[in-house]
């Protein structure tokens, strides 16, 4: 008989059906299974409910929209069960102790927020976005640690989350995991990245729509600068020295022959000051 961790799992879905499929069944395959699965469908079409019915797990759609995976995510925290909650994405696939190692991290510490590796999988790597393949451990404090959160692969407390004011819903792209990355940082609080805590992040979009995505993305980011320049919080700036200088190596690396589409530093340039001015205009 397969035994249960007191755990939640929070999915936010836009309607890709098939990725969700995929993600679900290597939720099957854990062991312990989560006691609870939330899919939070921002796609107000039957296709997501469909996949969730037969799955055959203990798992139930929460509609929430217009999307923003920041509201989706508030939406999941406010309707778990158990303060222990696991988030993945849905073009994402876990190894099978996920639910174990993300429940005992939490049980040895539930005031930390833990993250862990981001892995392709299965096609080009290059066409991957926002992995990570660090085995090492390691525990990070102080909001100058910088953006080390991966929201496809991380366990907290819902409790926690709620005294931070949840994820900032105005970010509707991308940019809210650094946000709230941040503030938990700025707040005291620490981040346990930790490698055995293990997913698979898909490969699906196109080398055209990777290059759009990258500077939508930058956009999101200079939203979030905005937001807190806009507070005189100085910390921006040094976050802002960093991607000028990665958007500078990924011109030389451009030169040297590195396609365009496998870096996603090339949409600074195109993305973040338009950001940056948009949030100035919105982030109030």
């Amino acid at each position: 008989m397969t035994t249960s961790a007191f755990v939640t799992v929070l999915i936010p879905t836009v309607g890709r059906a098939e990725l969700l499929e995929a993600c679900l069944a290597s939720l099957r395959r854990c062991a312990p299974a989560p006691a609870e699965i939330l899919v939070i469908d921002q796609s107000a079409g039957p296709e997501v409910a469909v996949v969730v019915a037969r799955a055959g797990l203990p798992a139930r759609v929460i509609p929430s929209g217009p999307p923003s995976i920041g509201r989706a995510l508030n939406a999941g925290f406010a309707a778990a069960v158990h303060d222990r909650v696991l988030v993945t994405h849905d073009d994402c696939r876990v190894r099978e102790d996920w639910v174990e190692v993300g429940s005992r991290a939490l049980e040895q510490d539930p005031e930390r927020l833990v993250t862990g590796r981001v892995l392709p999988g299965g096609g080009d790597p290059r066409a991957v976005p926002s992995t990570i393949l660090d085995e090492e451990r390691r525990e990070h404090r102080g909001p100058r640690a910088g953006h080390v959160l991966y929201p496809n692969d991380m366990a907290v407390s819902a409790a926690a989350v709620r005294v931070l004011g949840g994820f900032d819903e105005r970010f509707t792209t991308a940019a809210e995991d650094n946000d709230f990355c941040y503030r938990w940082l700025r707040a005291g609080r620490r981040i346990l990245y930790e490698p055995d805590l293990v997913v698979w992040h898909r490969d699906w979009r196109t080398p055209a729509e990777l290059e759009r995505l990258y500077v939508r993305y930058w956009g999101a980011q200079g939203e979030y600068y905005a937001k807190h320049l806009r507070r005189g919080d100085l910390t921006m700036l040094r976050f802002l020295s960093w991607d000028l200088v990665g958007a500078a190596r990924a011109t030389g690396a451009r030169l040297r022959g590195r396609p365009r589409w496998t870096d996603a530093r090339r949409g600074v340039l195109a993305g973040l000051p338009a950001g940056l001015l948009r949030g100035f205009r919105t982030m109030r």
